[in-house]
């Protein structure tokens, strides 16, 4: 082996190896070392779905509530209405809601659920629930009870003082038609 081979050989490692070292000290050593290296990782898999989301019929029969992820959280619209017309064939509205300026929003679309977090005893907690009928706003907890119903618990601060619901879970085949508006969110 020649000097120049072998300079070129240690100058490569030392960059590899630095490479290496300001990866580690970036928390993507994995992803560096692979590039530096000349070769590829595999994308990661997505996570499976968590069963308390999906579509959601409500206790009264007469909605639905999608419940998805919003980052690591978890929220809900409401995405159909047995009855979705007002007696006089006019969209419903959020006419309750507290903020005034919100009142000309579609129920259709409606962000009702936000902000819930996952525990340890694997119920979602601390997020907030919206009741368009009333206007008023609830603190929030679900668990799965079983593969299609969910309980949901509304609460003003304290459990103690709690009102729980059972939801069921939406028929995937026919599935239920969805409101046809833009989402509309509660500030």
């Amino acid at each position: 082996m020649s000097s120049a081979s072998f300079t070129v050989q240690v100058s490569s490692a030392r960059r590899s190896r630095r490479v290496a070292v300001a990866a580690l000290a970036f928390g993507i050593a994995g992803t560096a070392v692979a590039q530096a290296q000349g070769t590829a990782q595999a994308p990661a898999a997505p996570p499976p779905p968590l069963p308390e989301t999906g579509v959601w019929i409500d206790d009264t029969g007469k909605g639905a509530v999608e419940i998805a992820p919003c980052g690591t959280k978890l929220c809900g619209n409401i995405v159909w209405l047995q009855e979705p017309l007002s007696p006089k064939g006019k969209q419903l509205t959020d006419d309750l809601n507290p903020d005034k300026s919100q009142r000309s929003q579609p129920i259709c679309g409606l962000q009702v659920i936000g902000n819930l977090v996952q525990q340890k005893d694997g119920s979602w907690d601390a997020g907030w629930v919206y009741d368009p009928k009333t206007g008023d706003r609830f603190d929030l907890t679900i668990k799965l009870k079983a593969a299609d119903k969910l309980a949901v618990t509304g609460y003003a601060g304290i459990k103690l003082l709690s009102e729980t619901f059972t939801w069921t879970r939406a028929p995937a085949n026919p599935p239920l038609p969805r409101c046809s508006t833009i989402k509309a969110t509660v500030r």
